[in-house]
Protein backbone atom coordinates (compact mmCIF):
# COMPACT_ATOMS: atom_id res chain seq x y z
CA UNK A 1 0.00 0.00 0.00
CA UNK A 2 1.19 3.41 -0.54
CA UNK A 3 0.73 5.71 2.04
CA UNK A 4 3.60 8.22 1.15
CA UNK A 5 4.71 9.64 -2.29
CA UNK A 6 7.96 11.07 -2.82
CA UNK A 7 8.02 15.16 -3.05
CA UNK A 8 9.40 16.91 -6.32
CA UNK A 9 12.29 19.79 -5.85
CA UNK A 10 13.68 22.25 -8.44
CA UNK A 11 17.31 21.83 -8.17
CA UNK A 12 17.86 24.08 -10.87
CA UNK A 13 18.74 27.11 -8.36
CA UNK A 14 21.59 25.15 -6.84
CA UNK A 15 24.84 26.80 -7.89
CA UNK A 16 28.11 24.44 -6.61
CA UNK A 17 26.02 21.26 -6.23
CA UNK A 18 26.17 19.68 -9.70
CA UNK A 19 22.41 17.76 -10.95
CA UNK A 20 23.77 14.18 -10.61
CA UNK A 21 24.88 14.43 -7.05
CA UNK A 22 21.60 16.11 -5.84
CA UNK A 23 19.65 13.35 -8.18
CA UNK A 24 21.79 10.78 -6.84
CA UNK A 25 20.81 12.18 -3.37
CA UNK A 26 17.17 12.40 -3.82
CA UNK A 27 17.28 8.56 -5.39
CA UNK A 28 17.90 7.72 -2.11
CA UNK A 29 15.37 10.11 -0.29
CA UNK A 30 12.93 7.80 -2.74
CA UNK A 31 14.40 4.41 -1.43
CA UNK A 32 13.83 5.73 2.15
CA UNK A 33 9.72 6.91 1.27
CA UNK A 34 9.61 3.52 -0.58
CA UNK A 35 10.23 1.41 2.80
CA UNK A 36 8.10 3.55 4.88
CA UNK A 37 5.31 2.20 2.66
CA UNK A 38 6.76 -1.68 2.88
CA UNK A 39 7.03 -1.13 6.61
CA UNK A 40 3.44 0.52 7.40
CA UNK A 41 1.90 -1.86 4.80
CA UNK A 42 3.67 -4.76 7.04
CA UNK A 43 2.40 -3.65 10.32
CA UNK A 44 -0.72 -2.98 9.28
CA UNK A 45 -1.22 -6.42 7.96
CA UNK A 46 0.40 -7.73 11.08
CA UNK A 47 -2.55 -6.45 13.65
CA UNK A 48 -1.22 -9.00 16.48
CA UNK A 49 3.03 -8.21 16.35
CA UNK A 50 2.96 -11.41 18.18
CA UNK A 51 6.52 -13.46 19.91
CA UNK A 52 7.60 -9.66 21.58
CA UNK A 53 11.56 -9.94 21.99
CA UNK A 54 14.02 -7.37 23.32
CA UNK A 55 17.00 -9.20 21.61
CA UNK A 56 15.63 -9.84 18.74
CA UNK A 57 11.92 -10.08 17.17
CA UNK A 58 10.10 -9.07 14.26
CA UNK A 59 8.48 -6.39 15.32
CA UNK A 60 11.86 -5.02 17.27
CA UNK A 61 13.13 -4.97 14.24
CA UNK A 62 10.34 -2.97 12.35
CA UNK A 63 10.14 -0.55 15.09
CA UNK A 64 14.14 0.27 14.70
CA UNK A 65 13.50 0.07 10.83
CA UNK A 66 10.54 2.54 10.65
CA UNK A 67 12.25 5.36 12.90
CA UNK A 68 15.32 5.21 11.02
CA UNK A 69 13.06 5.34 7.07
CA UNK A 70 10.50 7.66 8.64
CA UNK A 71 12.92 10.25 10.06
CA UNK A 72 15.16 9.67 6.64
CA UNK A 73 12.23 10.88 4.87
CA UNK A 74 11.02 14.10 6.73
CA UNK A 75 14.83 15.17 7.30
CA UNK A 76 15.34 14.60 3.56
CA UNK A 77 12.44 16.51 2.87
CA UNK A 78 13.37 19.33 5.02
CA UNK A 79 16.80 19.40 3.90
CA UNK A 80 15.74 19.81 0.23
CA UNK A 81 13.27 22.64 0.82
CA UNK A 82 15.86 24.82 2.38
CA UNK A 83 18.36 23.95 -0.40
CA UNK A 84 19.01 26.56 -3.17
CA UNK A 85 16.58 29.49 -4.81
CA UNK A 86 14.89 32.52 -2.80
CA UNK A 87 16.46 34.76 -0.64
CA UNK A 88 20.40 33.34 0.05
CA UNK A 89 21.23 35.36 2.49
CA UNK A 90 19.53 35.54 6.13
CA UNK A 91 16.96 37.97 6.93
CA UNK A 92 14.04 39.06 9.08
CA UNK A 93 12.84 37.40 12.17
CA UNK A 94 14.87 34.48 12.14
CA UNK A 95 18.20 36.65 11.53
CA UNK A 96 17.26 38.62 14.36
CA UNK A 97 16.57 35.45 16.65
CA UNK A 98 20.13 34.33 15.66
CA UNK A 99 21.97 37.53 16.52
CA UNK A 100 19.79 37.71 19.80
CA UNK A 101 20.99 33.97 20.32
CA UNK A 102 24.96 34.06 18.86
CA UNK A 103 25.45 37.45 18.75
CA UNK A 104 26.58 37.49 14.91
CA UNK A 105 25.36 35.76 11.84
CA UNK A 106 29.08 34.61 11.20
CA UNK A 107 29.57 33.35 14.70
CA UNK A 108 26.45 31.29 14.13
CA UNK A 109 28.01 30.10 10.28
CA UNK A 110 31.07 29.13 12.20
CA UNK A 111 29.42 27.18 14.97
CA UNK A 112 26.97 25.50 12.78
CA UNK A 113 29.60 24.35 10.72
CA UNK A 114 31.93 22.94 12.82
CA UNK A 115 29.00 21.26 14.29
CA UNK A 116 28.72 19.37 10.93
CA UNK A 117 32.45 18.85 10.67
CA UNK A 118 31.80 16.62 13.83
CA UNK A 119 28.74 15.03 13.34
CA UNK A 120 28.07 12.04 10.86
CA UNK A 121 24.38 12.64 9.56
CA UNK A 122 22.78 15.86 10.58
CA UNK A 123 22.64 19.49 11.81
CA UNK A 124 19.36 20.55 12.48
CA UNK A 125 18.82 24.13 13.59
CA UNK A 126 15.58 24.02 15.78
CA UNK A 127 13.43 26.09 18.18
CA UNK A 128 13.38 24.28 21.38
CA UNK A 129 9.76 23.93 23.15
CA UNK A 130 11.67 24.14 26.47
CA UNK A 131 13.21 27.38 26.23
CA UNK A 132 11.53 29.04 23.05
CA UNK A 133 15.46 29.31 22.11
CA UNK A 134 17.39 28.63 19.11
CA UNK A 135 19.61 25.42 19.53
CA UNK A 136 21.63 23.69 16.96
CA UNK A 137 21.08 19.65 17.23
CA UNK A 138 24.05 17.33 15.66
CA UNK A 139 22.28 14.13 14.51
CA UNK A 140 25.17 10.87 13.90
CA UNK A 141 22.00 8.98 12.15
CA UNK A 142 18.56 9.78 10.79
CA UNK A 143 17.07 8.08 14.53
CA UNK A 144 20.21 9.25 16.62
CA UNK A 145 20.31 12.78 18.37
CA UNK A 146 16.62 13.22 17.66
CA UNK A 147 15.29 15.57 19.59
CA UNK A 148 11.46 15.70 20.21
CA UNK A 149 9.50 18.34 20.65
CA UNK A 150 12.01 20.69 18.95
CA UNK A 151 10.77 22.68 15.66
CA UNK A 152 13.47 22.42 12.78
CA UNK A 153 14.23 25.34 10.90
CA UNK A 154 17.26 24.64 8.86
CA UNK A 155 18.44 21.12 8.39
CA UNK A 156 21.31 20.36 6.33
CA UNK A 157 22.50 16.86 5.57
CA UNK A 158 26.30 15.41 6.32
CA UNK A 159 26.30 11.75 5.48
CA UNK A 160 29.29 11.56 2.77
CA UNK A 161 26.16 10.56 -0.19
CA UNK A 162 25.09 14.06 -0.01
CA UNK A 163 28.50 15.34 -1.04
CA UNK A 164 31.28 12.51 -2.36
CA UNK A 165 30.56 12.56 -6.09
CA UNK A 166 31.03 16.50 -6.22
CA UNK A 167 33.68 17.20 -3.54
CA UNK A 168 35.12 13.44 -2.46
CA UNK A 169 35.92 13.65 1.45
CA UNK A 170 36.49 17.50 1.51
CA UNK A 171 33.27 18.11 3.56
CA UNK A 172 34.54 21.33 4.29
CA UNK A 173 34.02 22.95 1.02
CA UNK A 174 30.21 21.37 1.26
CA UNK A 175 29.45 23.18 3.71
CA UNK A 176 30.15 26.21 2.61
CA UNK A 177 28.89 25.70 -0.49
CA UNK A 178 25.16 24.39 1.62
CA UNK A 179 25.68 27.76 3.24
CA UNK A 180 25.52 29.82 0.41
CA UNK A 181 22.73 27.82 -0.97
CA UNK A 182 20.47 28.04 2.09
CA UNK A 183 16.84 29.46 1.29
CA UNK A 184 16.16 31.91 4.26
CA UNK A 185 12.87 32.45 2.99
CA UNK A 186 11.71 28.85 3.75
CA UNK A 187 13.78 29.47 7.19
CA UNK A 188 11.55 32.39 7.96
CA UNK A 189 8.54 30.46 6.93
CA UNK A 190 9.22 27.87 9.31
CA UNK A 191 9.92 30.32 12.01
CA UNK A 192 6.71 32.22 11.22
CA UNK A 193 4.89 29.15 11.27
CA UNK A 194 6.72 28.03 14.56
CA UNK A 195 5.76 31.79 16.26
CA UNK A 196 2.07 31.13 14.36
CA UNK A 197 1.61 27.48 15.97
CA UNK A 198 2.51 29.11 19.39
CA UNK A 199 -0.02 31.50 19.68
CA UNK A 200 -2.76 29.35 18.39
CA UNK A 201 -2.11 26.83 21.32
CA UNK A 202 -2.10 29.58 23.43
CA UNK A 203 -5.36 30.97 22.96
CA UNK A 204 -6.99 27.56 23.30
CA UNK A 205 -4.99 26.98 26.32
CA UNK A 206 -6.44 30.08 27.72
CA UNK A 207 -9.62 29.53 26.65
CA UNK A 208 -9.96 26.11 27.82
CA UNK A 209 -8.77 28.00 31.61
CA UNK A 210 -11.49 30.23 31.33
CA UNK A 211 -14.26 27.54 30.72
CA UNK A 212 -12.97 26.21 34.17
CA UNK A 213 -14.66 26.55 37.11
CA UNK A 214 -12.31 27.83 39.96
CA UNK A 215 -14.54 27.09 42.81
CA UNK A 216 -15.34 23.46 41.72
CA UNK A 217 -11.34 22.80 41.48
CA UNK A 218 -10.70 24.14 45.17
CA UNK A 219 -13.25 22.07 46.36
CA UNK A 220 -11.90 18.95 44.83
CA UNK A 221 -8.48 20.13 46.15
CA UNK A 222 -9.79 20.03 49.73
CA UNK A 223 -11.43 16.41 49.38
CA UNK A 224 -8.16 14.93 47.70
CA UNK A 225 -6.64 16.51 50.95
CA UNK A 226 -8.89 15.23 53.32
Amino acid sequence: MEYIQAKKYDFEDINGITLNQLNQHYKLYEGYVSKVNEIWTILDENKLYENPNTTYSKTRSLMLGQSYAVDGVKLHELYFSNLGGGNNMPYGDILNKIQKKYGTYEFFKKRFKNIGLSMRGWVVLSIDSLDDSLHIYGLDAHDVGTVLMSYPLLVMDVYEHAYMIDFGIDRNKYIDVFIDNINWDIVNERFINYKNMNKDFSRKYRSACDEINIDKMYCWADYCKD
